[in-house]
């Protein structure tokens, strides 16, 4: 397994490196479009739909609200993804109690697209926005930035979580989690933090204000596993696909950015780092 899983990372990496750094603008978002609707299919399944045109059928749908969302003023999408996260954490909380209302078929369709739409919004407005923070501009650094965040909370996770991990996060959904790792997590989004202020020469102000909006993406992140984890259990499957040969799907690799992207995108937006672009 372990050799499958490196085969497998040695092919995606240059593939997502090139699509992600090495694209124009709308090559970007055909490419990101592409894994989002690839994740819609996946989604279908976690949904209920299991009949494979009815699955087609789901992403090609939200392809066309993708299409459609092209010259829709980011920022709205993005306020949308924000509250919807906090009604997330009520979700998560409180499952399996509360499953009755969001459990059938339509209701988990829709929760797809809240979850994936808004991914995809923001990481077109970052890729396509003007950056300023400290002396850095390039807006492709965001994005590495925040995939860098999400990683460095789950390395901090796991290794707080294995030496400290005894009060459970969430047994119910996802037994492995604990609050220590969470913690842990968190400690480490903020070093880093404060490092990458340091290396982009920003001020002690800019620099506080991204240790809190990171420490709140580094949060959400959880919450986007949580969240898929909750859907697979509910579900009763263990992995979003077998696309990835000894990783399972795109969403069980992406779920954490789906929630950490469109917050922080949001948050630096407010913040004025980051207006929106052209195309």
């Amino acid at each position: 397994m372990l050799k499958t899983r490196i085969i497998t990372a040695l092919i995606l990496a240059p593939i997502a490196i090139g699509g992600i750094f090495f694209l124009p603008p709308l090559g970007f978002a055909l490419f990101t479009g592409a894994i989002i609707t690839i994740g819609a299919w996946e989604w279908a399944n976690m949904s209920g739909i299991v009949a494979p045109a009815a699955r087609v059928a789901y992403a090609l749908v939200v392809a066309a609200v993708l299409y459609g969302l092209l010259n829709v003023p980011a920022v709205a999408v993005l306020w949308l993804a924000l509250f919807w996260w906090v009604l997330c954490f009520v979700l998560v909380r409180g499952y399996p109690a509360g499953s009755e209302r969001w459990g059938s078929v339509p209701a988990r369709a829709i929760m797809g697209l809240l979850v994936l739409v808004p991914a995809w919004v923001g990481l077109n407005h970052i890729r396509t926005g003007g950056f300023q923070f400290g002396d850095s501009t390039n807006s492709l650094l965001v994005i590495l930035y925040v995939f860098c965040v999400v990683w460095v909370a789950d390395i901090g996770a796991y290794f707080s979580g294995r030496a400290f991990g005894k009060a459970k996060l969430a047994p119910r959904v996802s037994p492995g989690k604990s609050w220590a790792g969470v913690w842990g997590g968190l400690v480490a989004v903020a070093v880093f933090a404060v490092i990458i202020s340091t290396l982009a020469s920003a001020t002690a102000a800019q620099s506080g204000l991204l240790v809190i909006a990171s420490l709140v993406t580094g949060a959400v992140s959880v919450l986007g596993d949580l969240l898929e984890s909750m859907l697979k259990r509910f579900r009763g499957i263990k992995d979003s696909s077998q696309l990835l040969p000894g990783h399972g799907g795109i969403m069980d690799r992406i779920d954490s950015l789906t929630a950490a992207i469109p917050v922080f995108a949001l948050l630096i937006t407010l913040l004025g780092w980051l207006t929106t672009g052209q195309w």
